[in-house]
């Protein structure tokens, strides 16, 4: 294989190598999804909707943490139309625990193009697809291959991983040529039938058996005989990545703040990171207790007992939070800052979406034990 960010990574013998391998992965890999596939909600029924909500909600999130949220989901909005006229905070409320929540709201955008564009059905076309909201060129593979069984490859992490081992592919996974070939690789592999089956397959093979981290289970792969990283003992070490750069650390500040049996949150901006949820307020920087009680006086706010509640950190994709929490009680007719609302414990559990990372703060046994009363949400709702 041939180095350098612009030229190709296979020359024309290595090309015709990797393709007479590749054509041998069908017949065992689908041989092997029979017996192993796992039994999925959205595979019992691939409409084209339910496939489409599938493929976002699995987008950088575990399958086992998508189940149920995907069975909500499509019970409270079973077809395109009623996803593409959800009020926002309904849509948030839905989405509330599994992140990357611009998911969502490309979602809704979506649908509304698709009732517009396309009288609410999803059109059986790539392009057309992948010119949607949220749909990149994997979903828009994806969809076409599992929903309307045309021969379109879906190349995820999954494939990509897949791909390098079986081929012993050393060069850097992330670079877009190495990401064009392989995905050229795939298109040809395909089969002329059960294309979404195996698309499928390559996924679960990934997900089960050809895991990530340097610990790929090849005694029990489908494809070990074809291998070529596992017969040169190198699996493990592909692909080749580049080290990501750790995310910034950000202090934080948060309160949790209750006036009767009511608790404040506050509305984040329509931009930027968790645009428009709630959120406990918070402020940058680590507190000290009486440093945070200074912080509510210049908000006009006059705590009682302001006591330390515990701390978290939550992970995003380009930040880490590291969040310090302080509780207190506020007088029953306290005037709240401007974009604050006071909201009982059965509205946060219902109606209003507050991003997990304020819910594991609210799990600490100090703010749980002491707020317990007041925090009662409904079974659908992220639990105490």
């Amino acid at each position: 294989m041939s180095g350098g960010n612009n030229r190709a990574i296979f020359d024309d013998r290595e090309r015709a190598q990797a393709q007479a391998l590749l054509a041998q992965v069908p017949a065992p890999l689908l041989d092997w999804y029979d017996t192993h596939a796992r039994v999925l909600p959205w595979r019992s029924n691939p409409s084209p909707y339910r496939v489409w909500i599938s493929e976002i909600m699995l987008q950088q999130t575990r399958v086992e943490a998508v189940r149920g949220y995907f069975e909500r989901f499509v019970a409270a909005l079973p077809d395109i139309p009623s996803l593409a006229e959800v009020p926002d905070d309904q849509l948030l409320k839905l989405w509330e625990g599994l992140g990357y929540y611009s998911r969502a709201r490309n979602l809704k955008r979506a649908a509304q193009q698709v009732v517009e564009r396309y009288g609410g059905g999803l059109p059986a076309d790539p392009k057309a697809l992948h010119a949607l909201p949220g749909i990149g060129e994997y979903s828009a593979g994806s969809i076409a291959s599992i929903a309307f069984g045309l021969r379109e490859p879906a190349v995820d992490g999954n494939v990509l991983r897949v791909l390098s081992r079986l081929l012993a592919c050393r060069e850097e996974i992330t670079r877009a040529q190495v990401r064009r070939e392989l995905t050229a690789l795939a298109r040809e592999m395909l089969p002329q039938e059960r294309v979404g089956d195996f698309n499928q397959a390559l996924m679960e093979l990934g997900a089960l058996i050809c895991l990530p981290h340097g610990a790929p289970l090849c005694a029990g792969c489908p494809l070990a005989a074809l291998c070529t990283g596992q017969q040169e003992g190198i699996a493990a070490s592909l692909p080749v990545r580049t080290k990501k750069k750790p995310q910034p650390v950000q202090q934080m500040t948060v309160f949790l703040l209750t006036t009767g049996e009511r608790i404040c949150l506050r509305r984040r901006p329509l931009t930027g990171l968790l645009a428009g949820l709630w959120e406990l307020p918070n402020t940058s920087g680590a507190l000290s207790c009486s440093e945070a009680a200074a912080f509510l006086t210049e908000l006009g706010l006059a705590p009682s007992a302001l006591t330390a509640a515990g701390s978290g950190r939550h992970v995003f994709t380009h930040v880490v939070w590291e969040m310090s929490l302080y509780a207190a009680v506020l007088p029953a007719d306290s005037p709240l800052p401007d974009g604050w609302q006071a909201v009982s414990g059965g509205e946060l559990g219902r109606e209003i979406p507050l991003p997990g990372a304020f819910w594991r703060l609210l799990r600490n046994p100090e703010a749980s034990a002491r707020f317990s009363a007041i925090f009662q949400p409904s079974g659908d709702s992220q639990p105490l």
